[in-house]
Parts: C-alpha cells; sequence; structure tokens
C-alpha cells in the first residue's frame, strides 16, 4: 500500500485584530520608553512621541499601517480628554470675563498671526483659497499640546494660564466660522452658503454656553454618584455624545468637550480631576503619535526652509500676542513672557485645516509644508514651555516707584 502524501498545511496568519493588537503594544511600549527617556533628561515627552509617530509612518523607519484605524480614533480621544479635563479647572463665569476682557487681543491674534500666513501662501504662487487655508494653519495654537503642557508643568493655577485659556477658546471659535466657510468654497458653493453653517455653528456654541452658565449646578447633580465606575460611564458618555455632536455641526469636538468640562462642578469636577487623567494621557499619547504618523518624513526636505522662516516669523507673532494679552490683564512680566511662549505650538487643528485643502486638491504643497510647518513649531513650542523661565526674556519689570517723599517704594512685579 503505497504511503499517503503527507497535506502542507498553510502557516497560521496572523488576523486583523491581532495585527493591531501587537502594533498597538508596541507603539505603547515605545511611547514608555520614550516617557522614561524625556523624564530623565529633563524635556518634555511630545515632541519625542511626534518624532516616534513620524519615524513609524509612510516613509519611516518601521511603518505602521494595521492600527492606523484605531489610532486615529484614539487620536481624537486624546484631544477631547485633554479640554475635558482643562474644562474642568474653570467656572462658565471665569471664562466669560476671559472672554470679554480679552476679545482685544483675540483680533490682534488673528490679524497677527493668520496675515503672515496668507502673504506667504501667494508669494509661492499659490491660489488665494490655498493661501487661506495656510493662514489658518499659521493662526491657530494647538489646544491639544499646550493643555497637556500646563497640567505637566502645573501651570493651571498660574495666574496667566486664564488669559491663555481665553485666547486658545477664542482661536477654537474662530474656527466654529473657518472651517464651514473653506469647506463651502473648496466644493465651489456659495458665499451664503459658508455663512449660514457658520451661524448654525455659533448659535449652537453659544446655547452650550448659556447651559453652562444657568444649569450647571442641576447638571452636576444629574452627574453625580458615589461609584467611580458609574460616574466614569457618565461622564465619559457625555463627553463624547457632546464632542461627536459639536463635530457634526462644523464645531470642534474639543470646544464641546471644554464647554462639558465649564458645566460640571462641585464634587463631580474633583471627583473626574482624580479618575481621568491616566486615561487623557495614554490616549494623549496616541495623539501625538498619530500625528507623526501622517507626516512623510520625504517630503518634508524640499519645503523645509520656507517652513522653516515661516514658523520663526509666526512664533514671534504669538509671542507678541501673548505678551499684549497677558499685559492687558495686569500679569507681571514673566507671566507676559509664558503666556507668549505657551501659544508657540501649533497641532491638530493646522493639519484639520491642510487636510481639507489636501483632499480639494487645490495645492499639491499644502500638505508638506502645513506638516513641516507644524512639526517645528509643535518641538520649539514644547520645549519653549518647558524651559519659559530659564529663556532670556526681553521684558523688563517695571522701576520702582518714587512717591513725592523721595523714598522709593518697591513692589515686587506680579509674574
Amino acid at each position: 500500500m503505497p504511503p499517503l502524501p503527507l497535506e502542507v498545511l498553510p502557516e497560521p496568519e496572523v488576523s486583523h485584530a491581532g495585527s493591531v493588537l501587537i502594533e498597538l503594544g508596541i507603539i505603547l511600549l515605545v511611547l514608555a520608553g520614550l516617557g522614561r527617556l524625556a523624564a530623565r533628561i529633563g524635556i518634555p515627552s511630545i515632541p519625542l512621541y511626534l518624532l516616534a509617530g513620524v519615524l513609524m509612518g509612510d516613509g519611516g523607519l518601521i511603518p505602521v499601517s494595521a492600527g492606523e484605524e484605531f489610532l486615529e480614533v484614539g487620536a481624537e480621544i486624546g484631544v477631547v480628554l485633554l479640554l475635558l479635563l482643562l474644562g474642568l479647572e474653570y467656572s462658565p463665569q471665569d471664562l466669560r470675563n476671559g472672554l470679554k476682557s480679552n476679545w482685544v487681543a483675540g483680533l490682534v491674534d488673528g490679524l497677527a498671526n493668520g496675515v503672515p500666513g496668507f502673504a506667504v501662501g501667494l508669494m509661492l504662487g499659490w491660489s488665494p483659497t490655498a493661501s487661506l487655508l495656510l493662514a489658518g494653519v499659521t493662526y491657530i495654537s494647538s489646544s491639544g499640546i499646550i493643555a497637556r503642557l500646563l497640567d505637566d508643568f502645573d501651570r493651571v493655577a498660574n495666574r496667566e494660564t486664564p488669559v491663555l485659556l481665553s485666547i486658545l477658546v477664542m482661536e477654537d471659535l474662530v474656527m466654529a466660522v473657518f472651517l464651514p466657510i473653506t469647506g463651502v468654497l473648496l466644493v465651489g458653493a456659495t458665499l451664503a452658503q459658508g455663512a449660514l453653517a457658520a451661524g448654525i455653528a455659533l448659535g449652537l456654541v453659544f446655547l452650550a454656553f448659556v447651559v453652562s452658565l444657568r444649569f450647571s449646578e442641576r447638571i452636576s447633580r444629574l452627574v453625580h454618584s458615589h461609584s467611580r465606575e458609574l460616574l466614569l460611564l457618565t461622564v465619559l458618555g457625555l463627553t463624547f455624545l457632546v464632542a461627536g455632536l459639536a463635530d457634526a455641526v462644523q464645531v470642534s469636538a474639543a470646544v464641546g468637550a471644554f464647554l462639558l468640562g465649564l458645566t460640571l462642578s462641585g464634587q463631580v469636577a474633583d471627583d473626574v480631576r482624580g479618575l481621568l487623567p491616566p486615561l487623557r494621557d495614554v490616549f494623549g499619547g496616541l495623539f501625538f503619535v498619530f500625528f507623526g504618523l501622517s507626516i512623510d518624513p520625504r517630503d518634508l526636505i524640499p519645503v523645509l526652509l520656507p517652513a522653516l522662516g515661516l514658523a520663526l516669523v509666526t512664533a514671534a507673532t504669538k509671542i507678541a500676542t501673548g505678551v499684549f494679552a497677558a499685559r492687558r490683564n495686569g500679569i507681571g512680566p514673566k507671566g507676559q513672557w509664558r503666556t507668549g511662549l505657551s501659544l508657540i505650538p501649533r497641532g491638530e487643528f493646522s493639519i484639520v485645516i491642510a487636510g481639507l485643502g489636501v483632499a480639494a486638491g487645490i495645492e499639491p504643497m499644502l500638505g508638506p509644508f502645513s506638516a513641516a510647518y507644524v512639526l517645528i513649531l509643535a518641538v520649539v513650542g514644547s520645549l519653549a514651555m518647558r524651559f519659559a523661565d530659564r529663556i532670556p526674556s526681553p521684558l523688563k519689570a517695571p522701576a520702582a516707584r518714587v512717591p513725592a517723599g523721595g523714598r522709593v517704594v518697591s513692589r515686587p512685579p506680579r509674574t
């Protein structure tokens, strides 16, 4: 009897879920190692997370593809949790007073940082629409990066932080107008349609702000629970729901999460601040990695010099904006300097704006140029916030007051 032929079984293949878990495990271990390295050498971890993302993206040393969809969702969750926790630090009255006193600084911010981007776009021969998108890229600072670093460096309670926060919220509200209008322009619709979409978005933001002002205590009582599990499920469910609805009407999901954080107060806010930071840090790390994954290092080389030049100009204009806003609020020279340096980082919104133009195909260089620009200022801005008190400041403390009697009365400057 002839021997039966042996059937060679195919090697088992790793399922898609298995591939995602493997890549996610590698990414989290890389983040853990980079976080330890950053702590040991005394620098923020965010620049290392960004560079790790660049090295793991298309054209990098370790391409990541299977888990990209999960990382995209995780990155969005990271930004939402960052802004939720930042909103928990303030009351609606604090924000209302800040917006009222800083609207002039917000106008200066828009002109000083949007005009250079628009001008450089025209100088490069881009269309007015592409140049307008570049103006949006250069205008808006990164709420995600700044919120994370304020917490990392224990600066949430600083006197200048409410001023900084007011400017960031105004920028996000401007995006509620900017994104619908540019979206309409890119598809060739009428300006009236863009204005209608922007009006609806602003109306919903105003409604949410009124709700947070008038019903904060009632909502907090409804949300509160002595069970940590139920409290966490309730707050996360509300956060994702509000953020998703905000995004659906062309308002930033981060703005929605921030307004919800403002609404929660009292014991609920205290309990959530104790529960969410570890979750925020994990998903926040995924956000910065995912941002780096969107950058192909090979595309950065041709646009590096012009992006660097624009980054230097708009870093200076952001510093001037922060100094101007803090000075108007009676903050001392050290606080003014920290405010200016804290506005330098660009991030998630800038990439979203550039992505609109890339998807519409209006300018092939817009994507790489914006990526190089954002990467430069995300890294430089993170380091500037870390070493703000060590970077020499050109700002001088006010001279001592000399009364009529001739005796010098020295006053410590407000920092």
